[in-house]
């Protein structure tokens, strides 16, 4: 990913409107989808934009991303009728690398005897 070319971008739906919740959702951290072929259900993985290459998931609602996957992603969320928020950012890769999702461990919960 080039450092000078990053975006970090933030997006809110009104909780109220499922709908529009959902198919947000589904864009950003992608979906699985079933169909039928020759008569038979086949299931594939639709990839949402956190699967992009160089897209970075920072937390609830904002992502670090290239400059033309941040500006394809605006218009589709404003197209659904979410509020977005972009602007550019500096960041060196280090430091962007401190935001990068990790696995969170699990929590044992101990079972009670």
């Amino acid at each position: 990913m080039n450092d000078n070319d990053l975006w970090i971008l933030s997006y809110d739906v009104d909780g109220r409107d499922r709908a529009i919740s959902v198919r947000v959702s589904q864009l950003i951290f992608g979906r699985r989808n079933t169909t039928t072929r020759e008569g038979r259900p086949a299931t594939y993985e639709q990839p949402g934009f956190i699967h992009r290459p160089g897209v970075v998931w920072v937390g609830q609602s904002v992502l670090v991303m290239p400059t033309a996957d941040a500006i394809e992603l605006r218009n589709r969320l404003e197209g659904l009728g979410a509020s977005v928020g972009i602007g550019r950012l500096i960041i060196d890769g280090p430091n962007l690398a401190q935001f990068r999702r990790r696995r969170r461990r699990s929590r044992a919960i101990p079972v009670p005897s």
